[in-house]
C-alpha cells in the first residue's frame, strides 16, 4: 500500500500545517492581528521543520531495526521529500523570524543570543541540502552528496539546542520528547555497525 501512496498525496499532506498557518495570517483582520498572527507562527513553522527532519533521519536506523519491514525501506525511498519539507518549513520560521522582528538591527543585535545564532546555522547547513536535492544533481555528485548528507547531524544537534534554549531553556522538554527517540536509533545504529562484538573468523 505504502509503495502505491503518490509523492503528490505526500506532498499534500505536508503541506497541510503550512496551510493553515497561512490561511491564519492571510486571513487577520488588520496591521495589529497580522503581526500577532506571524510571531504566533514562529514557533509550529520551527517544529515542523524539526519534525520533518527527524522523519527524514529516522529512515536508516529505522531500516536497520526493522528488517524486512516495508515501512522504513519507504521512508529511506521518501526521505529526501520529508528533508526538503524541513527547509521549506525551516525557511517559512526563518522568514517569519525576520518580519516579526522588522529591521536589520534587532536581527544583529539577536545573534548572540545562544537560541538565535545555532538556528542560523541550522538554517545556512539545510540550503546547500536542499538546493542538491534533486534526482539529477544527486546523481551527477554521487559520493560527493553522501558527504554533504552527513551534515545533517550537524544541523540536528543545533536544531536541538535552538529549540531546547527558547526562553531560557523553556523549550527542552519538547525538544527532548522528539530528539530523544532519534537520538536513541541512531545510537543502536553506531553500536551496531561499529561497537557490537563479532565473530572470530576461525
Amino acid at each position: 500500500m505504502l509503495s502505491r501512496f503518490s509523492p503528490y498525496w505526500l506532498w499534500a499532506l505536508m503541506a497541510l500545517p503550512g496551510l493553515g498557518i497561512l490561511a491564519s495570517i492571510l486571513g487577520a483582520a488588520d496591521a495589529e492581528a497580522t503581526g500577532a498572527a506571524i510571531h504566533a507562527a514562529l514557533h509550529p513553522t520551527g517544529e515542523f521543520g524539526a519534525r520533518f527532519m527527524i522523519i527524514a533521519m529516522l529512515a536508516s536506523p529505522l531500516a536497520l531495526v526493522f528488517k524486512g519491514w516495508r515501512g522504513p525501506r519507504w521512508l529511506k525511498k521518501n526521505r529526501r521529500y520529508f528533508g526538503v519539507a524541513a527547509f521549506a518549513y525551516a525557511l517559512a520560521h526563518t522568514v517569519l523570524y525576520l518580519v516579526d522582528l522588522g529591521s536589520a538591527q534587532k536581527v544583529i543585535a539577536d545573534l548572540p543570543k545562544l537560541y538565535i545564532w545555532t538556528g542560523w546555522i541550522a538554517f545556512l547547513i539545510f540550503v546547500p541540502l536542499a538546493v542538491t536535492s534533486s534526482d539529477y544533481l544527486v546523481r551527477m555528485m554521487g559520493r560527493t552528496w553522501k558527504t554533504l548528507q552527513r551534515t545533517t547531524y550537524a544541523a540536528a544537534v543545533l536544531t536541538l539546542l535552538h529549540w531546547a534554549t527558547l526562553h531560557e531553556w523553556g523549550g527542552l522538554g519538547p525538544a527532548l520528547v522528539h530528539f530523544v527517540p532519534l537520538g536513541l536509533l541512531e545510537g543502536y545504529r553506531v553500536w551496531y555497525w561499529y561497537l557490537r562484538p563479532r565473530p572470530r573468523v576461525a
